[in-house]
């Protein structure tokens, strides 16, 4: 009776599934998808950008009608200029051939000053066009490309508009964390205008201050409810005494992590003030390319690394620094200001890693940031209580509100082709 039972479910299926996909078809399906000659033969013919609010944002065309949008942030100025100076090596160039055109330009900045800072964040938002290129062209998003899905969605934290109970709009800020859903927020604790400080240039806390910093996240951490984690940053201003006072002092709160305690380019220091802590250590948002995180992993001088995807390389380089942490059990939180262009890019390649944390939400505050975060792309609110869902549209899967995005433009900037 078993063996009848499982030889005609057996069946059912089988006509069922010759209904809606045959083998025949599934075969020919992936023959299509798969044969080189049968893929599209694209070329680059323009290159375009615009600078919104703090994004640069880069349009690539080609030849078949199809382009590519990327958007890099923070180190900006100058880099339109130096995407420019990229023409030579993209028109006329295959786009999907994506790392290749990566590398070509990098190694031949060598002396350009291709090892961090502006001319890789101009290459950021190239690599991210070409890889929407090769998404459109392929009929597949992003992620895909990048070696498939492990998630469905990215969790997002927020970068609170308060951290100070004396702020009249602290409740109101907490509250708009609490009702979007968030499962974890961040505040920022150093204050060049702290009327305690005594000096404006040396950054070493005194008493006060320090006081006044451990007073801001206790705070945060009793109003938030306890599922919402909470994040620390300190903008790697303070000196290795301060840091290491405050790491310690922080540690009843159990925070998510406590950021850049000191400045990131002196790694030996930030794995001291770890060492000195339980208190998990995060830095990265200002180091480029793989190569950058090198020596803080392998000194292991931070518990989380945050890469700015939008700036540090763009997809496939935050993947292979993705790769490097996994191999020291460290995971990543990137730091992001991105628009939802930019945000929606790199949780395509925070759903293609093992290692995600959680991705940073930078628009809540003031509340007009928010309602042009709603508006900039054509799919509207794409943050959806605390999370993001990465789209199965080909590419990055999100197009612009030209309508409304052009009217953020900075003033006498481009936009585009005009």
């Amino acid at each position: 009776m078993r063996q009848m039972d499982r030889r005609r479910f057996l069946h059912g299926a089988a006509g069922a599934a010759a209904g809606l996909f045959s083998l025949q078809d599934l075969s020919a399906a992936i023959q299509t998808a798969t044969t080189p000659y049968q893929r599209p033969r694209l070329k680059i013919t323009k290159v375009s950008t615009a600078v919104v609010g703090g994004s640069l944002h880069c349009r690539i065309y080609t030849d078949q009608g199809i382009f590519g949008q990327g958007e890099a942030v923070d180190a900006i100025s100058g880099a339109v200029p130096i995407i420019e100076s990229f023409r030579g090596h993209l028109i006329g160039r295959d786009p999907l051939n994506v790392d290749a055109i990566w590398e070509r330009i990098r190694t031949a900045g060598i002396f350009a000053g291709a090892q961090a800072g502006q001319y890789i964040t101009a290459l950021t938002a190239v690599e991210i066009a070409l890889w929407d290129i090769a998404g459109k062209a392929t009929g597949l998003p992003i992620y895909q490309l990048l070696g498939g899905k492990m998630r469905d969605r990215v969790r997002m934290y927020c970068d609170s508009g308060t951290n100070n109970r004396k702020d009249p709009n602290a409740q109101k800020f907490i509250n708009q964390i609490i009702d979007m859903g968030f499962t974890a927020a961040k505040i920022d604790i150093d204050d060049a205008n702290d009327p305690a400080r005594f000096d404006r240039v040396n950054w070493t806390a005194n008493n006060q201050e320090i006081d006044n910093m451990v007073d801001k996240v206790a705070f945060m951490r009793e109003s938030l409810p306890k599922h919402v984690e909470l994040a620390v940053d300190m903008h790697g201003r303070y000196d290795l005494g301060t840091a290491k006072r405050v790491a310690k002092l922080l540690e009843p709160f159990r925070l998510l992590w406590l950021e850049e305690p000191v400045p990131p380019e002196n790694v030996d220091a930030m794995r001291d003030v770890r060492e000195s802590t339980h208190t998990p250590i995060c830095a990265g948002e200002n180091l480029f390319l793989r190569h950058g995180f090198r020596q803080l992993l392998e000194k292991f001088a931070v518990d989380i690394i945050m890469p700015d995807i939008q700036k540090c390389g763009g997809l496939l380089e935050g993947r292979k620094i993705a790769d490097m942490a996994h191999t020291y059990y460290i995971p990543m939180a990137p730091h992001a200001q991105a628009s939802p262009i930019g945000t929606m890019a790199t949780c395509h390649m925070m759903v293609a890693i093992p290692n995600a944390l959680v991705l940073e939400w930078h628009w809540g505050h003031p509340a007009s940031r928010h309602e042009q975060w709603k508006v900039y792309v054509k799919e509207g609110d794409i943050l959806q209580k605390g999370y993001i869902y990465v789209t199965d549209k080909p590419g990055i899967g999100v197009e612009m509100n030209d309508e409304a995005v052009r009217k953020m433009l900075r003033p006498g900037q481009r936009w585009f082709d005009t």
